[in-house]
């Protein structure tokens, strides 16, 4: 069997995360059960069911500019990652994007059995990283979460995001898809802090 993961990296601790294509129909149950929790309310698919979450993401499988991956820990699904062009997607009305600018969009697991582990955030966010700024050889991840979302804002910039302006993201109203407008903090990673030297 071929290795099925796009990256690997050892979380010391941890175990090794692996990131691999999101399957749409085979890894619904998992996403559909992480996006209907209130703690996920800000991800918009709340009330979603199983069915309109495979739709959204057999979608996006179809499309060159933005993928879908499941993130697990020894095998063991711990996140959701999105990575797409920000000259594809509406975040590029509201800031300048640059050549070799990547967006990113992260939904953690709830904690598992062992409750939170201190540190894991932090670790998961650096394969995170370290798979789009050098495994992608991109420049800049860019973010854009909910304002009203203090949690993610604050992880992102512990992370070692720059915060940039607040901005209000466009309503999209297209017959595959439909994104309410938000009010979005954008914080910015650029490869040289990330990994200097």
């Amino acid at each position: 069997m071929s290795d099925p993961y796009v990256y690997e990296q050892a979380a010391d601790g941890f175990g090794t995360v692996g990131i691999r294509p999101l399957d749409a129909e085979g890894d619904a149950d998992v996403v559909h059960g992480w996006v209907s929790e209130e703690r996920a309310a800000f991800w918009g698919m709340n009330g979603l069911t199983r069915d309109q979450v495979v739709e959204i993401y057999a979608h996006m499988a179809g499309l060159d500019t933005h993928h879908a991956f499941l993130v697990e820990l020894d095998g063991t699904p711990v996140a959701l990652l999105q990575t797409y062009e920000p000259t594809e997607d509406r975040v590029s009305e509201c800031y300048e994007a640059e050549p070799g600018d990547i967006g990113v969009h992260v939904l953690l697991a709830p904690a598992g059995e062992q409750g939170a582990r201190p540190g894991w955030s932090s670790a998961l966010m650096g394969a995170f990283a370290s798979y789009v700024l050098r495994g992608l050889d991109r420049r800049r991840v860019v973010v854009d979460p909910d304002v009203r979302n203090e949690k993610a804002v604050a992880r992102f910039l512990r992370q070692g995001f720059e915060a940039g302006p607040v901005v209000t993201l466009p309503e999209i109203d297209l017959p595959d898809v439909y994104l309410p407008e938000k009010k979005a903090q954008l914080a910015f990673l650029r490869r040289e802090v990330a990994f200097p030297g």
